[in-house]
């Protein structure tokens, strides 16, 4: 009976073991990091390696952070949000025009893609 309850138990962990073998990897994307701030002229930038830039292509998904000085407008695939100073957001693959709120004619209009 020993011997039995042995070779059972042997086969359930080879059978266990050798499914773990074949499982799928999980793959986990990184989110990169993207950060707009306030600077003149224009108002705000994205700050990307210590340059001021007004479009930005980023692998996503992709966290925004708002360093303006105002709450900013994030306009995308049929929805408008909005990042209040010092907060984040997070956003998906897509095609999104940033501006602040109360924009003056004359201030930047950022474009962002992630991919």
């Amino acid at each position: 009976m020993k011997t039995l309850a042995l070779a059972v138990t042997a086969s359930a962990l080879i059978a266990l073991a050798g499914g773990q073998a074949f499982a799928k990897p999980v793959h986990v994307q990184k989110t990169a990091k993207l950060t707009i701030v306030m600077h003149d002229p224009g108002c705000h930038w994205f700050s990307i390696g210590g340059k001021f830039k007004t479009t930005a292509s980023v692998a996503g998904p992709v966290k925004l952070t708002n360093h303006d000085e105002a709450t900013l407008k994030v306009s995308g695939v049929g929805a408008v949000k909005k990042i209040p100073v010092g907060k984040q957001l997070l956003l998906g693959t897509g095609h999104y025009v940033i501006t602040m709120v109360g924009q003056a004619p004359d201030d930047n209009h950022l474009k962002l893609t992630v991919s």
